[in-house]
This record gives structure tokens, C-alpha cells and sequence, in this order.
């Protein structure tokens, strides 16, 4: 980190100067914090696939943009006014704001505060940008932007960890319930959590489906209770759930089949899908109790509930040691990109990019130590919006 002069950081950070384009680790500018701003400085931040969206070109953004949405930091500065954090505190920026004062913010059902709608725009409240590269303006990404070894964020976009949270939590979409029997589409990154939501819900049976039979030994590992494949069966795959019973991922028809599975159910969409797609079903099923629904950020409230999250793992309360796989010094940025692309259809990855030596683990070493563990945690409610 250097000064500039005018509280102005001079570091590294990785910019994407175009779309289908690999990112370029370069010095960069960042302005200090404004009125109800936060200036951190990243420990760690995570790959994720809505990240490999705007370098795949799925998700349309102005550039040059620094993205990156779910990492662990310290606070280096604060703005007029911001009185939530202070200097030195441990803090995760979140995607999904939470002013605490809106009417959404108020209602214990909703968790999309108005202010989420600055946040696809690539600028901060004002509408104006704290990252400077090649002497051009650089657009934030969600409001966080932590590809970057300082980043500038408001307020309401960052959660603060500490010592005090320790009330119980539960799951939010769906209302999980002992003893209830829940199925996980896909068993990728997000089907994963979703099973290990469900189990610490008290679910007694969890049933995972994918079609790649290379994922069930992990499903397992992380206490689902039986996995399938639709290619093993020449019936519809809700047919044989109906039978058991009596990727988590937007997959059109996988969708249909969760409602169909059992009438009463409920079935609930989450992460991100690559492209709109339209669903269709059966009219009939409203009738006899299907329910479905999405959520964004597992619908948990982000500052509010991101600490309890924390304070749970902390407590041992979920082993995510199950879901880390691949740790990266930050200048490796693109060989982490190239890992995921490549293991999109056989495994889990969970990559991630740590910005200081102490840090750094070998790859497959179980995370541990405060400031990893906290980025573990993250994984599971943002990047995956999934804790469910």
C-alpha cells in the first residue's frame, strides 16, 4: 500500500478491461472513503462463478470493472458519519445491502433492501466510483468489488464480526424442520451447503440427485443419506422421488420435477442461472400445496445474520473443511479462473485468493486460523446464497 496524497491508496488490483477477457493484476488508485463509506483492506476473497459470468460474457457490466463479491478484510478507514465499524474491526462486505430503516429492512419476510438497487449499476450511492486504473474510472461490481487489496464500500454493504454474536440461527427458505425429508438438485458447490443446511436443520433423510455419479461420494461426505442419477431409471425422475418419499442450480425441468415430487413440498430456487429461461407446470400443483420460491442470500438478513453464521462455524457447529478445496496467492488470480473452468462438470471447487503471506495454504489444506475461517463462512451464505 502507498499514499497518494488526498488519502488516495495506491495497490494492486485485478481489473477486467473488457468482457471475454482474462484479468489483468495491475496498481490501481482507490479514493478514501466518503460520508457513510468504508475503506477495508482484503485478507481474502473467493472465485465464484458469477464472477466467471462477466468474463464469460453472460452477465453484461461497464468497464473496466474490478469484481469479486465474497472475501474477508479490515477495516482500514472509515467516512463522516459511518458509525456501525471502526478501524481495525473484522468485516465482510456483502452483496446484499441492509440499512436497518427501509420498509423491506423492517419486514422479518423480505431481505432485498431498497438500496440493492444501486448496486448493479457500478458506482457507490453517490454514483460515482473510488477506483482509479491507467488513469481511467473503474466500475465496482455488487457494490463490493474485493479483486482489489483495499476496496471502498457503504455502510449497509458490510457486515462486522466480533465477539458478541452468539443467538441461535435457523434456516430461512424453506422453513427446514426435524425430522423432514428434503432433495438437493445438483451437487455442485451450492447442493452441497444446501444438504449440510438441511442437516443441521434436524432433516432425516436428504436426497441428492445429479447426473454425474463423480459427485455422489462428496454428497455423502457431507451427510446426505442416499444419492441417484435420472439416467439410472427409465421413469421421470419426480416419479421415483415420489416412490422414496411417499446442482441446486435454475435447471428448467429439474424445477418441474422438485414440485411434482410431492404435492405439499416446497421447492426453493437458488444461486444464479446463466441465461433467463421460462418454466412451465402444471397448473394443478398450486392446488394441491406445492409452494416454490427463490431466494437471494439464502434470504437471511446480510449484517445481521452473516456474524451468527460466523459464530456457529466457529462453534463447530458445520465442518466446512468438507467444501474448501484450492487456496491461491492473489497474482494467480487467472490459473484459479482456468482450475474452475476446467472442473466445472467433475467436482466441487471452492477457490480462493489470499492477499497476505500468513495466509497462504498449500492446495487441499484444511483451512483454519480467524480470518480463513470467516471467508469459509461467506462461501456458504453469499456466494452460494444457498444456506437452506
Amino acid at each position: 500500500k502507498q499514499r497518494a496524497g488526498k488519502g488516495v491508496i495506491k495497490c494492486k488490483a485485478a481489473m477486467l478491461w473488457e468482457q471475454k477477457n482474462s484479468f489483468s493484476v495491475e496498481e490501481t488508485e482507490v479514493a478514501p472513503s466518503k460520508a457513510k463509506e468504508v475503506c477495508s483492506k482484503t485478507l481474502a476473497t473467493g472465485i465464484c462463478w458469477k464472477n466467471e459470468h462477466m468474463t464469460k460474457g453472460t452477465i453484461v457490466s461497464k468497464f473496466p470493472v474490478t469484481v469479486g463479491h465474497e472475501a474477508t478484510g479490515v477495516v482500514e478507514s472509515i467516512g463522516e458519519g459511518v458509525t456501525m465499524v471502526k478501524p481495525g474491526v473484522t468485516v465482510i462486505p456483502v452483496f446484499l445491502p441492509q440499512c436497518r430503516e427501509c420498509n423491506a429492512c423492517r419486514d422479518p419476510d423480505v431481505n432485498l433492501c431498497v438500496r440493492s438497487d444501486v448496486t448493479g449499476h457500478g458506482v457507490l450511492a453517490d454514483g460515482t466510483t473510488r477506483f482509479t486504473c491507467r488513469g481511467k474510472p473503474v466500475y465496482h461490481f455488487t457494490s463490493t468489488s474485493t479483486f482489489t487489496e483495499y476496496t471502498v464500500v457503504d455502510e449497509t454493504s458490510v457486515a462486522k464480526i466480533d465477539d458478541e454474536a452468539h443467538p441461535e440461527k435457523e434456516l430461512v427458505s424453506p422453513q427446514v424442520t426435524r425430522g423432514s425429508t428434503c432433495v438437493a438438485f445438483g451437487l455442485g458447490r451450492v447442493g452441497l451447503l444446501v444438504i449440510m443446511g438441511c442437516k443441521s436443520a434436524g432433516a432425516s433423510r436428504i436426497i441428492g440427485i445429479d447426473l454425474n455419479k463423480d459427485k455422489f461420494e462428496k454428497a455423502v461426505a457431507v451427510r446426505a443419506t442416499k444419492c441417484i442419477s435420472p439416467k439410472d431409471s427409465t421413469k421421470p425422475i419426480s416419479e421415483v422421488l415420489s416412490e422414496m418419499t411417499g446442482e441446486a442450480s435454475l435447471v428448467a425441468q429439474w424445477l418441474r420435477s422438485a414440485c411434482q415430487c410431492r404435492g405439499h413440498g416446497v421447492g426453493v430456487v437458488v444461486g444464479a442461472p446463466l441465461s433467463a429461461k421460462m418454466l412451465t407446470y402444471d397448473p394443478v400443483l398450486p392446488r394441491a400445496g406445492c409452494t416454490r420460491k427463490g431466494c437471494v442470500f439464502g434470504g437471511w438478513e446480510s449484517r445481521d445474520d452473516v456474524p451468527k453464521l460466523v459464530t456457529d462455524f466457529l462453534e463447530k457447529k458445520f465442518d466446512l473443511d468438507q467444501v474448501t478445496t484450492h487456496v491461491f496467492p492473489f497474482k494467480q488470480i487467472n490459473e484459479g479462473f482456468e482450475l474452475l473452468y476446467s472442473h466445472q462438470r467433475f467436482c466441487l471447487l471452492v477457490c480462493f485468493l489470499t492477499f497476505d503471506l500468513h495466509l497462504f495454504l498449500p492446495p487441499n489444506t484444511p483451512a483454519s486460523g480467524n480470518h480463513q475461517s470467516v471467508l469459509c463462512i461467506y462461501e456458504v451464505v453469499a456466494l452460494d446464497s444457498s444456506y437452506t
